[in-house]
């Protein structure tokens, strides 16, 4: 069956590229150059890769895009589910974190000024430099802790269509609430006490897997709202 024909495939296949591309400025390069609490060491690290860090902004814009791409699909599937709560998704899981997606590559384009040296910043000794850099990462890693309030927003929002839908399982709407409301209670915790995150996110990680199944489903066996079935049934009878 056509990817034109099966909108839940083209959600998986927007979804797919996603998970693919999303974790490698979050996970792959802040692992591969950042040390906590070292500024020295992680600017003399993206000092030199400098490629590495400048494709990780660039898959932050990528990432942004195709999120943008994944409700528009997701709304298309789930508007005759309820038009209202399929736009909110398109808004929370979609426009909203996408413009925070391009202010936290702008802190990552000031971070990697400093560490270039611009001339305007030789009033700073290398100490201050150094510090500097880490306070725009810190800033695009509280900018992501924000957009958990949004992640798990749309998580809750999408897992409630879901489960109305008929057309999915109703395990994968109960999964994706539990994950939206993981996704708000770290969000919380990220701002109101930071030190236990990583505890709840060894806690919550199992939720966080509703949406991997998910993509795996619609990219294995897609989904069809009723309506269009109605549609092409209409269509072949004429």
């Amino acid at each position: 069956m056509s990817l034109t024909r099966n909108p839940g495939r083209v959600a998986g296949f927007w979804y797919l590229l996603l998970i693919v591309i999303g974790p490698v400025r979050l996970i792959y390069i802040a692992n591969k150059l950042f040390v906590r609490e070292n500024a020295t060491t992680t600017v003399s690290n993206i000092a030199a890769h400098q490629w590495l860090f400048r494709f990780g902004m660039v898959s932050e814009l990528v990432s942004a895009v195709l999120l943008i791409f994944l409700v528009l699909a997701f709304y298309r599937l789930f508007k005759g589910v309820d038009q209202n709560l399929a736009v909110l998704v398109v808004i929370f899981g979609g426009v909203m974190p996408a413009i925070i997606y391009f202010v936290n590559v702008v802190s990552d384009a000031g971070a990697l000024m400093v560490v270039r040296g611009a001339d305007f910043l030789s009033v700073f000794d290398k100490p201050q430099r150094d510090a500097l850099v880490m306070l725009f990462l810190r800033l695009h890693d509280l900018q992501f802790t924000a957009t958990l309030m949004l992640a798990g927003a749309w998580l809750f929002l999408l897992g409630v269509l879901v489960y109305r839908s008929r057309f999915l399982p109703r395990f994968l709407g109960v999964w994706l609430v539990i994950a939206g409301c993981g996704w708000l209670m770290m969000c919380s915790t990220g701002f109101l006490s930071p030190q236990y995150q990583d505890k709840e996110l060894v806690i919550f990680q199992p939720a966080s897997f509703g949406e991997l199944v998910l993509m795996l489903w619609l990219v294995i066996k897609g989904a069809r709202p009723p309506a269009l079935d109605a549609a092409a049934s209409s269509s072949a009878a004429g």
